[in-house]
C-alpha cells in the first residue's frame, strides 16, 4: 500500500469516529446511571466518595461540600487510581463508589469515562452539578472555611483551567 493510500485510509478512519460532544456524552452516560443530588448525598453517608473537581474560581465563588475530595480534572485519574503512585489517601480499591462533580453535569460525565476505564466500576456523576447539589438545599461551605476533603496537593489554591465545556456562557467552566 503506498503511503498516498494509508494517508487517505487513516483520513476515512479518523472521520469516521468524529462525533460532537453532544453526542459523545449521550454515547458516555447510555453506559451507567448518573443520580439526583439526594442520591447522591445519600451516598455519601453509605461510605460513597464525592470528587469535586471544579476548578479553583468556582470552588472560591460558590463553596464546597463538605467531606467532598477536591481534585483538579487535569489530576483525576492519577489520583483515583487505587494502582498509581500519586493516588489520594480515599483512593484504596476500584470498587470504591465514587461520585464525580463538576458545576453543572457535564465535565464529570467524560471523567466517569475515563475512570472507569480504569476500572472504577462504581463511578457515576451528579446530574446537574453542584449547581443542582446548591439548588437541592443540601450542605455547602464557604470555600474560606473548609478545605472540605481536599488533599494538599489539589486545594482551593491550585488550579486553573477549563475543566467543562461552557455550560452557561456567563459562567466559564462547570
Amino acid at each position: 500500500m503506498s503511503g498516498e493510500d494509508r494517508a487517505g485510509e487513516a483520513e476515512g478512519v479518523a472521520a469516521a469516529e468524529r462525533v460532537g460532544i453532544d453526542e459523545l456524552l449521550e454515547r458516555v452516560r447510555a453506559g451507567y446511571e448518573r443520580i439526583e443530588p439526594h442520591e447522591a448525598a445519600a451516598a455519601a453517608e453509605d461510605g460513597a466518595l464525592l470528587v469535586d473537581i471544579r476548578y479553583a474560581a468556582l470552588r472560591d465563588r460558590d463553596g464546597l461540600i463538605p467531606g467532598a475530595l477536591v481534585v483538579e480534572r487535569n489530576e483525576l485519574e492519577w489520583r483515583l487510581d487505587p494502582q498509581g503512585s500519586h493516588r489520594a489517601a480515599e483512593a484504596v480499591s476500584h470498587d470504591l463508589p465514587v461520585v464525580v462533580i463538576c458545576n453543572e453535569g457535564y465535565a464529570s460525565s467524560l471523567a466517569v469515562a475515563s475512570l472507569r476505564r480504569l476500572g472504577l466500576h462504581r463511578t457515576t456523576d451528579l446530574i446537574g452539578g453542584f449547581q443542582a447539589w446548591r439548588a437541592a438545599g443540601l450542605p455547602v461551605a464557604p470555600a474560606s472555611d473548609t478545605d472540605a476533603g481536599s488533599d494538599a496537593s489539589t486545594d482551593a489554591s491550585t488550579g486553573s483551567g477549563s475543566e467543562d465545556r461552557a455550560e452557561n456562557s456567563t459562567d466559564t467552566g462547570g
